[in-house]
């Protein structure tokens, strides 16, 4: 339109005015969190015995389904689905001998009063179950079978291994009837059930709580033999390709009084292998005194890896990081696999059983990708992914291709697929039901950046650094520090592998683009950057050295001429719920604001959740330290308000831990909210709780920070 002339100068001002007006409404618009955490999370891939399957879990938006692709263009299809956001999990996937069907439990484990997860509520009560699909029909239907946890199907045939409050089971299934019996009895707790090649004998580790026996059961003549019985805690049994041996790792017994606390030495630890016709073991390795010498676990089926080429592949920190070596199965000389400052994490042989693939953050600190090595040794790994994704849970298949789960700062978690070349990678094709929502905010997430924070006492931290979208915020902005839980846990430059801190980077996102600069920290007792940065000195029940990096990261933002230093907030789960709570009771002059989700506030109260028979009078001295290293120790200078948030079926950090603290918080007249979970455990089951705890939590730094009505 042309307007005349005496009234174009007019009209171009009132258009400027409008678009100024308007935009605030168009551009300061940022997606939901039920938006940002509206897209599928994977998990539990794992693979046909014939390599030709391919299968994971998809919980959307609290709706669990399970799906499998098929080689060789893997097409997905979804062979079951819960439609309901019930908080019932969908895990430990297994395929049968022949690949025709697929075990799955419902459902999670009971606490010490025998209570299953039941987050709705449901007067009908939960459990956890073994289930079944048949996939050689063209409807597949999903079936109940039994009470129990851990199928474990046989080499051949159609027998099935499941767990049962402590004890083996065995299935007999014929047609639609299945019949459930113990396999044999024992004492202790059974776990790690493993089938001989060709399916005459099972391997159970049998534990005693102060120490674990290896044996194995013969099913023909109906004896259990254990394998050099000790003192010690024996785990991880694998058979050699021929089924005449057992190895297995041994930890020599050291009672611990308390945990929470920095271990970087042990005895040593040793690889055990049993003659199975005798029960005899003799160590074939044994790791050496100082650093390495206590074992640390890497992420895989069993600790040790048996290769084609009778070798054992095992993980060590011997130089202070968690690589991979091997050694012959007779003994002898062990070989390093992988070198550098970088952490192994996801590990599994090929099909092949010759070659490793697994994925770790070699060259590329905060994410992970996928590499290959001869189980061998005699070359540098090489590797499969690389770039600014992250790649987990390598499943190899039959014809030379890995699947596997990916992500990217942008886009959640998804399957993926290396094709044999190993050079092309390309998504795995969903059903329409699983595919990333039309309107899922891609583009508008923000990409965060590496950034390393050094405390007073020298030790440097790394974080992840969310800014606001560039041109939408003007001036000074609110800052918010995340604490991760565990406290053995990394946060990584793009949306986690697990399930809790998926979450817990949409949350990130969201306060993001609401104009918050959010610092996702990665402090001292965490994984990721070696031995001595995750067994820290000092840290936790020993005096809380890693709050240290909380109070650099506070006055690192308060030092950035974005940030406004009167609106730093802390938000966290569990240890971050506990750090969060250390910072507003220890430095009040440094946060305005914090959102403690199921935190520990008592060290001596949270150790015993998980040492039942811990005594804080056993060692006044320590138990002392332990409750000056947490909040409760502080919570006199406590003056700013919190959002307190809890489960009350928690199993990791117990009830008891917000009531005291919502009790001495009230006694103080300090600001002190609450949103309580009943019947929720500590990684909130419900799609739904999740979203109640971030909108409260927006709702709550909304009103006691930015001060808004």
């Amino acid at each position: 339109m042309h307007w005349p002339l005496s009234l174009r100068a007019p009209m171009a001002r009132l258009a400027a005015l409008m678009v100024v007006a308007a935009a605030p409404a168009t551009a300061q618009t940022p997606p939901s969190i039920r938006a940002i955490e509206a897209a599928p999370f994977p998990s539990a891939m794992v693979a046909s015995p014939q390599g030709d399957l391919v299968a994971w879990v998809h919980n959307t938006e609290g709706a669990r389904s399970i799906i499998v692709a098929a080689a060789p263009a893997y097409a997905a299809r979804r062979v079951v689905h819960f439609g309901a956001d019930d908080g019932q999990e969908v895990a430990q996937l297994a395929f049968s001998a022949d690949g025709r069907t697929l075990w799955f439990v419902r459902g999670s484990g009971p606490n010490r009063a025998g209570e299953h997860p039941n987050p709705t509520s449901d007067p009908a009560g939960a459990e956890q179950a073994i289930w079944r699909v048949r996939l050689d029909t063209n409807a597949a239907v999903a079936e109940r079978i039994t009470e129990g946890s851990t199928p474990t199907p046989a080499p051949s045939g159609d027998g099935l291994l499941f767990a049962r409050r402590g004890q083996v089971m065995t299935l007999t299934t014929t047609g639609s009837r299945a019949e459930a019996a113990p396999l044999f009895r024992m004492r202790g707790s059974a776990s790690e059930f493993r089938w001989s090649p060709n399916g005459d004998m099972v391997a159970v580790v049998s534990s005693r709580g102060t120490h674990a026996y290896v044996g194995v059961y013969d099913l023909r003549a109906k004896r259990l033999r254990w394998m050099s019985p000790s003192t010690d805690t024996d785990g991880s049994p694998v058979w050699s390709p021929d089924g005449t041996r057992l190895a297995f790792l041994r930890q020599p017994y050291e009672r611990r009084r308390m945990i929470f606390l920095a271990v970087r030495t042990a005895q040593p630890w040793s690889i055990q292998v049993a003659n199975v016709a005798t029960g005899v073991a003799s160590p074939v390795f044994r790791a050496t005194p100082g650093t390495g010498s206590a074992f640390w676990p890497m992420q895989a089926e069993t600790q040790l890896l048996w290769s084609a080429d009778d070798r054992l592949v095992f993980p060590w920190e011997r130089d202070g990081f968690l690589h991979l070596y091997s050694v012959p199965a007779s003994g002898g000389a062990y070989t390093q696999l992988d070198r550098g400052p970088h952490e192994v994490e996801y590990v599994t042989l090929d099909r092949t059983r010759t070659q490793l693939i697994f994925n770790s953050n070699q060259g590329d600190r905060d994410r992970r990708h996928l590499w290959r090595v001869s189980a061998a040794g005699g070359s540098a790994p090489t590797p499969l992914t690389g770039g600014a994704s992250i790649e987990w849970m390598p499943t190899p298949l039959a014809d030379g291709s890995v699947a596997f789960l990916r992500s990217d700062a942008r886009v959640p978690a998804h399957a993926s697929i290396i094709t044999a070349t190993g050079t092309t990678l390309t998504a795995a094709r969903y059903l329409a039901p699983e595919t990333m929502p039309a309107d899922f905010p891609s583009q508008e997430l923000v990409v965060p950046s590496a950034v390393d924070i050094r405390a007073a006492d020298g030790i440097t931290s790394h974080a992840q650094l969310f800014l606001p979208p560039a041109g939408r915020f003007n001036g000074k902005r609110p800052a918010i520090i995340f604490l991760h839980g565990g406290s053995r846990r990394q946060m990584l430059l793009g949306w986690n592998y697990g399930a809790y801190y998926h979450h817990a980077y949409a949350f990130n996102q969201a306060l993001a683009l609401r104009g918050w600069v959010v610092l996702s920290l990665n402090f001292r007792s965490g994984i990721g950057y070696g031995r001595d940065f995750r067994e820290a000195l000092d840290y936790g029940a020993g005096g809380a050295s890693e709050y240290r990096d909380v109070v650099a990261a506070a006055r690192w933002l308060r030092a950035r001429a974005d940030v406004d230093t009167g609106k730093v907030a802390l938000w966290g789960g569990s240890y971050g719920g506990y750090l969060t709570a250390q910072g507003l009771s220890r430095n009040p002059e440094l946060f305005a604001a914090g959102v403690d989700v199921h935190g520990v506030h008592d060290w001596n109260v949270g150790i015993q959740t998980f040492l039942t028979d811990y005594n804080a009078l056993e060692d006044p001295a320590a138990s002392r330290l332990a409750f000056l290293s947490s909040p409760l120790s502080q919570v006199r200078q406590w003056k700013d308000p919190v959002l307190l948030i809890h489960g009350d079926d928690d199993r990791n950090v117990r009830f008891i831990e917000t009531l005291t603290l919502m009790q001495r918080l009230r006694a103080q007249d300090v600001p002190v909210e609450q949103l309580v979970l009943p019947d929720e455990i500590h990684g909130f089951l419900r799609h739904e709780s999740w979203m109640r705890v971030f909108e409260s939590a927006l709702d709550f730094l909304d009103r006691r920070v930015l001060r808004k009505p």
